[in-house]
């Protein structure tokens, strides 16, 4: 009879096989349990992101959307029917929010009344309320002497942190063109004030930091509105909404993406394009960028605001030797040599042409 051996060397080997698998699949199911916990709260807080930061579609349709407003202010008849135009955009681009001017009371003392009284000035109030929902507050203008008589006035847009009755609401000067609503902005996360930084002093170290008061989002409360209002009483004479603004905000403020929510139209004029593209290496390309933005500001020294009329050949001679130039840009095939490239020439008179096209239409009394 032959006695059959087991060899202890094999038996050894399989029994260590045997643990390493129960180890790897212990170690295997482990792995794969935190991946679906993680997994799933990933997905929660995603969805929780969303709904602090940016409604879904579904949210924003349910919202009540009368608890948030952009606003405009006016303190002369010239700045009316540009303000009359803003809104009038915004109504077009099909924004869901209120839309409130804000106007020196004389113009139209009763918002309610259909009377306007052959005045322009009230008849362009009514044609904003009647034909494009805008909601009318009539006010004093919070005036304060200032060594710049024509921004004497500016204090009245801080009036916007008063507007208690709204959530939020976004304040726009009215020397912008709005190309696209903002209605994502009423969704940022809680903050007394969100603004763009002038991105054109970026470069400037002195100035770098500075915020810029031509697009801001704004919570309105009491509380804000009076720390505004006492430091404004300690403003200097050169002291202007942008600079108190500064001085209250430019520590705590959210800072909103200058692209795409606050270019100026100068930036077509410039030959260096990095502070507004915010990179050494991206390839301007003034289409493209006018496509994406959401507004742009009529900052254009020395070229005159769009809605200033022309009155002789000389001023028109000279706004053209201050348009942009046209460059040289070498073409697909580099044996093609180079061709003439005016598109940014062409982005920035599409800019002033479209203003002039609106007022045209809105403001034929307008001089």
């Amino acid at each position: 009879m032959t006695v059959r051996r087991e060899n202890p060397a094999a038996h050894c080997t399989n029994v260590l096989a045997s643990r390493r698998c129960r180890v790897i699949l212990a170690l295997t199911a482990v792995i794969l349990t935190i991946y679906l916990i993680l997994s799933r709260a990933d997905d929660y807080y995603s969805q929780k992101t969303s709904t602090v930061l940016y409604k879904t579609s579904k949210d924003t349709n349910e919202l009540d959307w009368s608890k948030y407003a952009y606003t405009q202010y006016v303190t002369s008849s010239e700045y009316l029917c540009v303000s009359v135009m803003l809104l009038e955009r915004l109504h077009h681009l099909g924004s869901r929010a209120d839309r409130v001017l804000i106007y020196p009371k004389k113009m139209l003392p009763d918002p309610e009344t259909n009377d306007g009284g052959g005045s322009h000035d009230a008849e362009m109030l009514i044609k904003a309320r009647d034909e494009y929902g805008v909601k009318l507050m009539p006010i004093q203008n919070q005036h304060k002497d200032t060594v710049d008589d024509t921004r004497a006035n500016s204090y009245t847009k801080l009036l916007a942190f008063n507007l208690t009755q709204y959530e939020r609401v976004i304040a726009i000067d009215a020397d912008v063109t709005v190309l696209k609503h903002m209605d994502e902005l009423f969704h940022l996360p809680p903050c007394p004030i969100a603004m763009p930084r002038a991105y054109w002093l970026l470069d400037d170290m002195k100035s770098r930091m500075t915020l810029s008061s031509h697009v801001m989002v704004i919570q309105p409360s009491e509380q804000e509105f009076d720390r505004i209002q006492k430091r404004v009483q300690l403003a200097d004479n050169d002291e202007y909404d942008m600079e108190l603004l500064n001085k209250l905000y430019a520590d705590t403020a959210m800072v909103l993406p200058h692209r795409p929510f606050a270019m100026i139209s100068s930036e077509f004029r410039e030959t260096d394009h990095h502070l507004y593209l915010g990179s050494e290496t991206e390839e301007w390309d003034p289409v493209a960028v006018l496509n994406e933005a959401k507004t742009v500001h009529f900052s254009d020294h020395p070229v005159p605001k769009p809605w200033k009329v022309h009155l002789t050949t000389d001023d028109q001679d000279s706004i053209t030797n201050l348009e942009p130039k046209c460059e040289m840009k070498t073409k697909d095939s580099e044996s093609d040599g180079e061709e003439e490239d005016c598109s940014g020439r062409d982005a920035w008179r599409q800019l002033y042409a479209d203003f002039r096209e609106r007022k045209a239409v809105s403001c034929t009394f307008m001089r």
